[in-house]
């Protein structure tokens, strides 16, 4: 995979496919860490001479425009953390793009509108997409793929581009694939994932690829629920998957037969409704009333995923272990997220809400090893998938 080492991009124009998909309230940006993942390369790009143009996706508008997913506040954000101005395009690849883009000069970056307002740009029709790409690769010389969250998708910005321009891969995707590839291939034992999230579905593929790969699996989050049900356990109004109960249960059979410690909640905090301010009590997690549901791992359960991380030497989390968002059922997430950073692993934050909970709950990001930007692309690799945007970036 070629990197930026590869490029000559002094006064030439660079368009960099970053993931810029942040979370918005209103114009207020709650959750910078993307935008901050993508300024190395793009600063890198600029000290060496290059006219920069950005490019990226907000939200899902479907292929119109709609300005609640506008990247405007993206740029103000971005402009401040480069330390200076980032010139906007109010379209992709009309005529705002083609001015501003023109108009930069060595040293200057722009970033464009949401690629996703372009039906091109998701289309599963070859020629609809690579119509879409071919405009777009015409805004710029050379390609550098650095939206790693992006490149388990085919779609045009991330896959049909750098086949149209000589491409390199950013910073950001070659330190993410360099934590993945150490992950699946010469992992440091024990090797303990965690897994939490809402759905068991999910994360079919993946934990039937961990399930040969690891030593010991934790699994917590509304997931966990289809598991104590699949062992045949009562789970109240808890999350639950029935039509996924056959399948948990051969995973709990493959964990058996390969001597793979799987992990379940002993205890969860049950509340009587999904609410911040919900009555709960701790209850064990084999029995959990007709009309509670779990919201969070219990203080029994967050003791015992420490005690089965303190020994790990490469650790995977991807999932929250509770209704994180809420104060009172955070704790379990908060629990994992600090044995991970008491303890001597190679850690990785596996994206997604994961990442998110790491800073909403204002941890030390500095205490993992590593937080990827890319959730669905952990998991995919992970699960052993050929990633579209990965592939292209080989190419």
């Amino acid at each position: 995979m070629r990197t930026l080492d590869d490029l000559d991009v002094k006064g030439r124009r660079v368009l960099v496919r970053a993931d810029l998909n942040v979370p918005l309230d209103g114009e207020t940006i709650t959750d910078d860490g993307r935008i901050r993942a993508s300024v190395p390369t793009i600063s890198t790009l600029l000290e060496r001479g290059a006219k920069v143009v950005v490019c990226a996706h907000l939200g899902r508008p479907k292929g119109k425009v709609n300005p609640e997913y506008s990247l405007a506040p993206v740029a103000a954000r971005l402009g401040e953390l480069l330390g200076q101005d980032v010139a906007f395009a109010s379209d992709v690849v009309g005529d705002s793009a083609r001015s501003t883009v023109e108009a930069l000069q060595d040293g200057q970056v722009a970033l464009l509108e949401n690629l996703r307002y372009e039906p091109g740009e998701e289309s599963k029709d070859d020629a609809v997409r690579g119509e879409f790409a071919a405009r777009l690769a015409g805004l710029a010389e050379l390609y550098v793929g650095d939206g790693f969250g992006a490149v388990h998708r085919r779609h045009a910005s991330v896959y049909d581009v750098p086949r149209l321009l000589p491409h390199a891969a950013g910073g950001l995707v070659v330190a993410e694939v360099e934590v993945l590839r150490k992950l699946t291939k010469s992992p440091e034992r024990p090797y303990v994932v965690v897994l939490g999230g809402a759905k068991v579905s999910d994360k079919l593929g993946v934990i039937a690829n961990l399930l040969t790969k690891v030593d010991r699996l934790l699994i917590g989050g509304g997931m966990a629920y289809t598991f104590l049900k699949a062992q045949g356990h009562e789970v109240g109004r808890s999350l639950l998957q029935e039509d996924q109960l056959d399948q948990v249960r051969g995973f709990l059979d493959e964990a058996a037969r390969r001597g793979v410690e799987l992990v379940l909640p002993v205890d969860v905090l049950a509340a009587v409704t999904f609410a911040a301010d919900a009555e709960h009590d701790v209850v064990e997690a084999t029995a959990i009333p007709a009309d509670r549901e779990g919201l969070d791992i219990g203080p029994k359960t967050r003791e015992l995923f420490a005690a089965k991380l303190a020994d790990a030497r490469t650790v995977f989390w991807n999932g929250p272990m509770g209704v994180f968002e809420f104060e009172a059922f955070s704790g379990g997430t908060r629990a994992v997220a600090e044995a991970l950073i008491a303890g001597d692993a190679f850690t990785v934050v596996g994206g997604g809400d994961s990442a998110a909970a790491v800073r909403k709950l204002e941890l030390s990001e500095d205490g993992f090893s590593h937080i990827s930007t890319g959730g669905g692309a952990s998991l995919e690799y992970l699960e052993g998938k050929t990633l579209p945007g990965l592939a292209a970036l080989e190419d």
